[in-house]
């Protein structure tokens, strides 16, 4: 991702779709760490802002990259949020 971004444009396309793809990977890897499930809902939500000014709420990228940051969003609460006593 970082040669994405420095050769394509963190506001490329194909950059934003590397940043969700391996966000997503994160999030769904049961073994993915705290760190790492927030890593990845702090690179939706990034992702998500610039497809939105970039593309537009409309662009099925901006839909799919947010399907993925509220997913992400509730694998981080599922995990911050201890198990009943």
């Amino acid at each position: 991702m970082p040669v994405a971004r420095r050769v394509l444009g963190e506001s490329n396309d194909l950059t934003l779709k590397l940043q969700s793809i391996y966000a997503a990977a994160l999030y769904r890897d049961p073994d993915a760490t705290l760190d790492e499930v927030r890593e990845a809902v702090t690179t939706l939500e990034d992702a998500d802002q610039i497809a939105r000014r970039v593309l537009g709420g409309a662009h099925p990228l901006t839909s799919q990259t947010e399907q993925h940051l509220r997913k992400s969003r509730a694998a981080l609460a599922a995990r911050e949020t201890p198990p009943p006593t």
